[in-house]
């Protein structure tokens, strides 16, 4: 079985490593480790390296009592993010959003799942 992500296969006939990269200032795993970019690209470096075969960008934190932020907010989060990394490394990019906007803007942008 195989998941096709525009122009990249991924093999869904073993496990598949998703790496997280939150560019959130809030956020709960990584205390808002990768809000910059160079940070984040290096940190889908690693992923990668590491194994990871797809990296899915979250622009708004989902921790419990985390304040909700504006579109535009999460688009200048994460449309930078999935620029660079879609360019860069040879590997899908997934969003994490509940905004439609987001989502179009994403795909338009590099990401290949939502």
């Amino acid at each position: 079985m195989q998941l096709n992500c525009l122009d990249r296969i991924i093999d869904l006939s073993s496990p598949q490593v998703m790496g997280i990269l939150n560019v959130t200032p809030d956020s709960f795993s990584d205390g808002g480790a990768y809000t910059q970019l160079d940070r984040a690209l290096a940190q889908a470096e690693q992923m990668v390296s590491a194994g990871a075969a797809i990296i899915d960008i979250g622009g708004e934190s989902t921790r419990p009592g985390a304040k909700a932020v504006t579109q535009q907010q999460e688009l200048d989060r994460v449309l930078p993010v999935i620029e660079a990394v879609s360019q860069r490394l040879d590997t899908p990019v997934s969003i994490d959003t509940s905004k439609a906007a987001v989502m179009k803007e994403a795909v338009a942008a590099g990401a290949s799942l939502v």
